[in-house]
């Protein structure tokens, strides 16, 4: 699957609607020049960049872009080997994923500035998964630049006393074999797509979060990903968050936390450490959420951040 910018026939895009319900018309489609990642651009106003996790991509924030974007310019980026972002290869290995991910946002942050003429500073971060860790770095590394943050199901710091990663991802992280088998029958985003939600999506909306990873091919940074999963404290992804001079860190910042009660993963133990370390943040629960809660809660969190955008958190 290509994306272009530009407008396409209607053909085409009641063909991808088709394909993808409720993912944005493709003259919101956009790509980095450089690298050829794939974001989705739309609305106007402050700049807010929507980083998803494993294993979704900008399909999941759908729901979120519709209601925001009449007040905000909305930018979800699919990342490197993600969605419809150049598929990662064998060949393409680095020594780092943490840094080519965070190199990736530094490509994509220039070009939103430079070529598209989209402020340096003042945007708001909304994190989740895998996105969590990745934007606060970033964040930390490049001060002033993230105004403020909306934390949704993630992490931002070490695991705290009585987390316990459930075991199916233990053993894909721990055990290559298992990796490999889970990587062949692309079972860790089946699952994900079924246990994440408190309310089943329909079978079309299932088909478009795995259409990017239909092909065994396609998928090996949704294996990576779970491969690097910080094993302890003193795990390198963790180290990312404590970068010299990073001061205040987050805490100087606006939060707004929205958190789906019903996540199988992130639990309440990791919602309590975010309270704990940022007291200061909006704090939003919802019960009949799951992981994603962008699609299980759309409504409620779409209007919680639109509050908070507008400095009524």
């Amino acid at each position: 699957m290509t994306a272009r910018a530009g407008h396409a026939p209607a053909s085409r895009s009641a063909a991808l609607e088709r394909l993808m319900p409720g993912y944005p018309a493709p003259r919101h489609w956009r790509r980095v020049p450089v690298t050829g990642q794939h974001y989705l651009d739309l609305g106007s106003g402050q700049p807010v960049l929507f980083l998803h996790g494993n294993p979704s991509w900008s399909y999941v924030w759908r729901k979120l872009l519709h209601r925001l974007s009449p007040h905000a310019r909305c930018l979800a980026p699919d990342l490197p080997g993600f969605g419809l972002s150049r598929h990662l290869r064998p060949a393409d290995g680095v020594p780092d994923p943490y840094e080519a991910q965070l190199e990736g946002l530094d490509i994509l942050h220039r070009h939103l500035v430079r070529d598209v003429g989209l402020p340096e500073r003042g945007w708001t971060f909304v994190l989740h998964d895998w996105g969590g860790p990745l934007g606060a770095a970033w964040a930390l590394r490049h001060p002033g630049v993230v105004a403020r943050l909306v934390v949704c199901n993630t992490v931002a710091f070490p695991f705290p006393d009585g987390f316990r990663l459930p075991f199916y991802l233990r053993w894909i992280r721990d055990h290559r074999p298992v990796a490999g088998l889970v990587h062949l029958t692309n079972a860790f985003a089946r699952t994900a797509l079924r246990a994440g939600v408190h309310h089943p999506l329909p079978s079309a909306e299932r088909r478009a979060h795995l259409r990017p990873c239909a092909r065994r091919a396609e998928r090996r940074a949704i294996t990576d990903a779970v491969r690097a999963i910080p094993r302890g404290p003193a795990d390198p992804v963790w180290r990312l968050l404590e970068p010299p001079g990073a001061g205040a860190g987050l805490s100087a910042l606006p939060m707004l936390v929205g958190w789906g009660m019903r996540d199988p993963v992130f639990t309440p133990v990791l919602l309590e450490e975010w309270t704990r370390r940022f007291p200061r943040a909006a704090v939003h629960r919802f019960p009949d959420a799951g992981h994603f809660v962008m699609e299980d809660a759309a409504a409620g969190l779409g209007d919680r951040i639109r509050d908070f955008l507008q400095g009524a958190s």
